[in-house]
């Protein structure tokens, strides 16, 4: 046995049976799992955070449907290495009969044109093309793409999934290593690995090999700190802690300091980032944590999405900071992010109450011989162009989900639906 392996590696599940923690997928009922029995192949996209078995997936897939398996990285290829497998892919399909797969990790780093070169071999049915991505593909994966592929959710592994990971990769450990290691504590370990599977077992096999030939044989909290504490930076580097550090960037953003928002984005540029999920993530921000208290800021932010996908590295960074500092520093509000999601509670507690007869559509004359749209009254057609009538159901007409905040610009707006809804504000 090759002891250069990494027991990641090593442990790579090579069934659907062993794959942990998506069951939805690969269990009994799995999509996945059914997939294979009825041999109905299409393409996919897997969607998850990093470390949860996107590559593993498709491994077992290609192994199991017995079709050859190509893969490139969006990081590191481009569109000739894609018109390459497509072209080996062709002579392949003439012989075995069935598509090869193409597998490509990070395809949200594809561009429009890189990801429109792989449309014609996916209708053809040259390839199956199977993506991964830790982005929302509704964003990252062109539309004509997106519509010709099955994406697949996978979940972060639940505190137990990762629990029992650590015992598995444990007791590989000790048997290929002739070792008596016993982790007594847990917690260190899954809260440094962020959720993710393959860092969780390389944080395993680092600790353990670091007392390697020592007296030391129960690891506890301490003992795992001491060693990652040391190799911290490494990670970081290599954009590892992506979720812990665009959480403080937000974070920053949100309590209004701009040193942090800057420094954080600096975190994320040098460990190499994309600049369209910075810029994607501070469009959020400015909605939902600056909102109606100005209003321009989800204008900043739109446009500066707009102008880092043209303009790109390394001067994206320019116009990233110019954003991070301008939401950082702006009046704070989520009024309308509590509204929204107010309103969603609602709907899903009330179901379908029915429209009132006056704000209904009377396309046909069955439908104004019922009466829809009788009563409505155009508010131009009134003085201010406003005129007090109702546009909830009659059973929750009375309900407020939108509660101005307490800044300068909402409280105008407070004051002008004071005058209009008197009795509701």
């Amino acid at each position: 046995m090759n002891q250069n392996i990494p027991l990641a590696e090593k442990l790579r599940p090579k069934t659907l049976d062993d794959v942990l923690g998506q069951e939805h997928l690969t269990g009994e009922k799995g999509t996945i799992r059914k997939m294979l029995q009825n041999n109905s192949l299409n393409s996919l996209i897997f969607w998850g955070p990093p470390g949860t078995g996107k590559t593993t997936l498709a491994e077992i897939i290609s192994e199991q449907s017995g079709r050859k398996f190509y893969k490139l990285s969006a990081v590191s290829s481009g569109v000739k290495d894609v018109r390459d497998v497509i072209e080996d892919a062709k002579k392949q399909n003439l012989f075995s009969g069935k598509s090869p797969i193409l597998f490509i990790d990070e395809i949200h780093r594809f561009n429009k044109s890189q990801q429109d070169s792989l449309l014609h071999a996916v209708e053809k049915g040259w390839i199956v093309l199977i993506g991964a991505t830790t982005e929302n593909p509704s964003f990252e994966v062109v539309s004509a793409l997106l519509s010709r592929s099955q994406v697949y959710v996978l979940k972060a592994l639940s505190y137990e999934k990762l629990e029992e990971l650590i015992d598995i990769a444990l007791e590989r450990f000790n048997r290929d290593e002739n070792t008596a290691f016993k982790i007594l504590e847990k917690e260190a370990m899954i809260q440094y690995s962020g959720g993710d599977a393959r860092k969780l077992i390389n944080s395993v096999e680092l600790v353990l090999n670091q007392y390697k030939g020592s007296s030391k044989t129960d690891i506890a909290n301490d003992d795992v700190m001491e060693v990652l504490q040391e190799t911290m930076a490494l990670y970081d580097k290599n954009g590892e802690q992506h979720y812990d550090i665009i959480s403080a960037f937000i974070k920053s953003m949100r309590g209004s300091d701009p040193n942090g928002a800057v420094y954080w984005l600096a975190r994320m540029l040098a460990g190499g980032e994309d600049i369209k999920f910075i810029a994607r993530r501070m469009l959020i921000l400015a909605s939902e944590d600056i909102g109606l208290a100005n209003p321009n800021a989800l204008v900043i932010a739109n446009n500066c999405f707009q102008a880092v996908n043209v303009i790109g590295n390394p001067e994206a960074r320019i116009i990233l900071s110019e954003t991070a500092v301008y939401l950082a520093v702006s009046p704070k509000s989520n009024s309308t992010y509590v509204a929204i999601n107010e309103a969603m509670a609602l709907v899903k507690k009330t179901g379908n109450l029915p429209v009132p007869l006056h704000l209904r559509n009377a396309p046909t004359k069955l439908m104004k011989d019922l009466d829809y749209g009788k009563e409505y009254k155009y508010a131009h057609s009134y003085e201010g162009n406003f005129v007090d009538q109702d546009f909830l159901p009659e059973e929750i007409r009375d309900v407020k989900l939108y509660e101005p905040g307490n800044n300068a610009t909402e409280k105008k707006i407070y004051e002008e639906l004071k005058k209009k809804w008197n009795d509701r504000y």
